[in-house]
């Protein structure tokens, strides 16, 4: 593993300081007239250096801003006993030209929201320069009565005192604006995340909406008493569904939003709701509390809990209060839920259409093709048994092909592109054994990086790669297939080619087979090329994005026709 390199210096960092120290040179030397009273400056930028280079060093960064802080008190001290300002001597006032340079370690310290560090370093600082004026004599009085000198250090402590403390409020304001708000793309990671994990491990109740419902009400009944508890949420035709429940074994929820009831407010205004009775149809009666907090995500509400105790006054503010802290989040993992699940419904709709094209137009019919020559067989029986024997043996090889035929369908929903194997040997191990299945003779040109391409452009390029071979299999009647995969990400080519009678004399459900594929590379943004192979026979090939190395061969053509 390679050692990690420490963080290098932030340049606006490097400059502030460079700024400070140029001034506070100036500024000494047009106080004190004294070339050799810029040694502290020196010193200020040696004690400062460690900062620079290692900022977040524990304990090198601190400690070298409390030396910044020490050598800056020591120098003021220094400065004002020999300084000029003001044409007297002794007047304290040269303080003044190298407390500006206290902004830097309190900044930093700001900035790097280290507040107590930097209330620290301010209490360094007064301690130096009171210490250093109590031990510095000028014209036989000690430093620390003149009235200059003590006036300076304040205003620069108080001004330094007064920006830590407005870094620190403006800290606070942010972090409330920012409270219970995700971050988009760090809640968009964290979502995404919980998706590929679930994706990956179907079924799961990481984004099930029963799951989290469930969580949800386990969560609030340990803030809020619940004798019977819900979560509702939108279906079609403007009424609920209830997602979850706790308490008795069934309650007759109110599901209608266009009711008058606490429900359908909670939904319309956005607020939690309270109610003196039952949101059940049926209720014994007696004394009843209901809470209604609506689940917002954004603007949008996408359900609603419902709690409800026997007893009066059971839910007062602090306990809403207590509730809708912990709705707000979840009402963002339930939209999650809801959205997973409307896009997994989605996704696997297509697929549902093709297998009950498949089932419809393939192995039933051929069932019903079978079933057809039982009813032959059972009447000519007793006829002529020869007959009969012939057509049961005719029916046995037909049901052998059917079964084959769903072992190949069964095949293909489970392969999958092997994260370790790569497109081309999911789509080599797919033609070899739909081949060996077809008495096709498959021939196989493979051509694979080691980068790969998105997961779901390999998985919609190997669905695709299945359709033409299948296509090839049943309808081409064709007697060699030669499969071609190249993939340089981020371009891919995969080509299908049969033998056969060509794509015009195919059956009509093949073309919807190609309309399929049609649409799947459009989806991955790739383009489905169709033609004639010379002298029989189809080729279905698609390609995404431009080949590298044919722009390669191209370029050195063009060269070399220059040249």
């Amino acid at each position: 593993m390679p050692a990690s390199t420490p963080p290098q210096p932030h340049p606006l960092a490097a400059a502030a300081r460079v700024v400070m120290l140029a001034l506070v040179a100036v500024l000494t030397q047009y106080a004190t007239h004294d070339p050799g009273q810029l040694r502290w400056i020196a010193l200020l930028a040696v004690a400062g250096l460690p900062a620079l280079l290692a900022p977040e060093h524990r304990p090198i960064g601190p400690l070298s801003r409390v030396a910044e802080v020490l050598v800056l008190g020591l120098a003021a001290s220094q400065i004002a006993a020999v300084a000029t300002v003001g044409g007297d001597v002794n007047n304290g006032l040269g303080a003044s030209a190298v407390l500006p340079y206290l902004a830097v370690p309190v900044t930093v310290t700001a900035l790097r929201r280290r507040f107590r560090e930097g209330v620290a370093l301010l209490a360094v600082a007064t301690a130096t320069l009171l210490v250093a004026g109590a031990l510095t004599e000028v014209d036989g009085e000690r430093q620390i009565g003149q009235l200059g000198y003590l006036v300076v250090c304040a205003q620069w402590l108080i001004l330094a005192g007064l920006g830590l403390a407005a870094a620190s409020g403006l800290h606070r304001v942010m972090q409330v604006r920012n409270e219970g708000k995700p971050q988009p793309y760090a809640e968009a990671t964290r979502l995404l995340t919980q998706l590929r994990t679930v994706a990956r491990q179907l079924p799961g109740a990481t984004l099930d909406p029963g799951g989290i419902s469930e969580h949800l009400l386990e969560e609030l009944r340990t803030v809020a008493r619940a004798d019977r508890a819900a979560v509702l949420s939108a279906s079609g035709g403007g009424r609920l569904v209830v997602l979850a429940q706790v308490g008795v074994e069934r309650v007759d929820w109110e599901t209608t939003l266009d009711a008058d009831s606490a429900i359908a407010d909670a939904w319309a205004s956005q607020q939690p709701h309270t109610a003196a009775r039952s949101q059940a149809r049926s209720h014994r009666g007696g004394d009843v509390s209901a809470l209604i907090v609506p689940l917002v995500a954004g603007v949008r509400t996408v359900g609603l809990v419902v709690l409800e105790a026997d007893a009066a006054q059971a839910y007062p503010p602090p306990v809403v209060s207590r509730v809708t802290g912990l709705t707000r989040p979840a009402a963002l993992r339930l939209e999650a839920a809801l959205l997973f699940d409307e896009v997994r419904s989605l996704a696997t709709n297509e697929e549902r259409q093709r297998l009950a094209r498949e089932i419809h137009d393939g192995v039933a019919q051929e069932l019903v093709m079978v079933g057809y020559g039982i009813d032959n067989a059972l009447a000519y029986v007793d006829e002529d048994p020869q007959e009969t024997a012939e057509a049961l043996r005719t029916l046995r090889g037909e049901v052998t092909r059917v079964i084959t035929e769903l072992r190949l369908s069964l095949f293909e929903l489970r392969s999958e592109v092997d994260r370790h194997g790569g497109l081309a040997a999911a789509i080599a191990e797919y033609a070899r054994t739909v081949g060996a299945s077809g008495g096709l003779r498959v021939h196989l040109s493979l051509d694979e990086s080691t980068a790969r391409l998105p997961a779901a452009t390999e998985a919609e390029l190997l669905r695709i790669a299945q359709e033409a071979v299948t296509n090839a299999r049943k309808h081409a009647g064709a007697a060699n297939l030669w499969v071609t995969c190249e993939v340089d990400p981020p371009y891919a080519q995969i080509e299908v080619s049969d033998d056969g009678q060509g794509i015009a004399d195919q059956r009509s459900d093949g073309h919807y087979g190609l309309a399929i594929m049609a649409e799947r590379a459009e989806r991955i943004r790739g383009r489905l090329e169709i033609r004639p192979r010379q002298p029989s026979g189809t080729t279905v090939a698609v390609v995404l994005g431009s080949s590298p190395r044919r722009d390669n061969v191209r370029g050195s053509a063009a060269v070399a026709e220059g040249e």
